[in-house]
């Protein structure tokens, strides 16, 4: 049977709405602010960005990504490109062409180190700095959730606010209605406290309308900060460690010749026969 509850119209203009407009305007409002804590950008040499790799980088001179490429798309490319273009990598992944020169110099220093000399502190000022940098972050993102959770829980407990338009099951009664302890309730109606939540993940369509599509006003990003983990969001290097670009460069070398390209006969190209294919399936 369908299930139907006449909700009074004050639940709409003084719940439904001031917990979505409240929401939207703490998002803005916290943008801008993340602007004004972020400061200058800081910018890479161009040797420091040719000697990593980076996923999804613009820019064409990476050289670990070029040869990674190489290795995923080469059956698609002549062998005789495939030749030319491993000579090259190989080349200059093993001579250190793409190296940094301020990466060569902290490598050799880490190299000539004494057994009995004591290590350098990783907690530098510039990882300091950074570590300062991603606090004050977390607890831009952290607070704002934190309070506008509980200003919900308190001032708006217990109320029923909408009713989705489709219908669900039960495993999604305990996310829509997190404060209405009432088991014969039909599913689609949302509570006051999972209407937050509901907004907290669904509003980057705002986010973006309002701010532009390259802001980071996300909900991932307040997922990360509302579970203590915004400092740890895109960190894969630890502090104060000292990446090995040299071995890498290596490593990668060795297996770029694994992709069978010593000589254009150990290469089946997609494109071998391809005549004869087209006409068989189009006789």
């Amino acid at each position: 049977m369908e299930q139907s509850l006449l909700l009074d119209s004050s639940l709409r203009n003084w719940v439904l709405l001031p917990i979505t407009l409240v929401m939207v305007l703490v998002g803005v409002f916290r943008q801008n602010l993340l602007q004004l804590l972020e400061g200058k950008p800081k910018f890479g040499t161009l040797a420091a960005a040719r000697q990593q790799y980076v996923h999804n980088a613009t820019y064409a001179r990476n050289i670990l990504q070029r040869s990674a490429t190489l290795r995923m798309n080469y059956p698609v490319i002549p062998p005789a490109s495939v030749q030319i273009r491993k000579t090259f990598l190989s080349r200059v992944l093993g001579d250190g062409s793409y190296l940094d020169p301020e990466t060569k110099k902290a490598l050799e220093k880490a190299k000539n180190r004494k057994l009995d000399e004591m290590p350098e502190s990783p907690f530098n000022e510039a990882m300091m700095e950074g570590m300062f940098e991603q606090a004050k972050k977390s607890m831009v993102m952290m607070i704002p959730q934190t309070v506008i959770m509980g200003w919900v829980n308190f001032f708006f407990t217990g109320f029923v606010l909408i009713r989705l338009p489709f219908p669900l099951t039960q495993r999604f009664k305990i996310m829509l209605q997190r404060d209405v302890d009432t088991s014969d309730l039909s599913v689609s109606w949302v509570s006051s406290l999972s209407w937050y939540f509901l907004n907290l993940y669904g509003l980057d369509a705002i986010y973006r309308l309002v701010l532009g599509n390259s802001q980071v006003a996300d909900s991932m990003r307040d997922m990360a900060a509302f579970g203590g983990g915004a400092a740890l969001v895109n960190q894969t290097q630890m502090p104060g460690q000292v990446v090995d670009h040299a071995k890498l460069h290596e490593a990668e070398r060795d297996s770029l010749e694994l992709i069978g390209a010593v000589t254009t006969k150990d290469v089946t190209w997609i494109g071998d026969g391809v005549e004869e294919r087209v006409l068989q399936w189009y006789a």
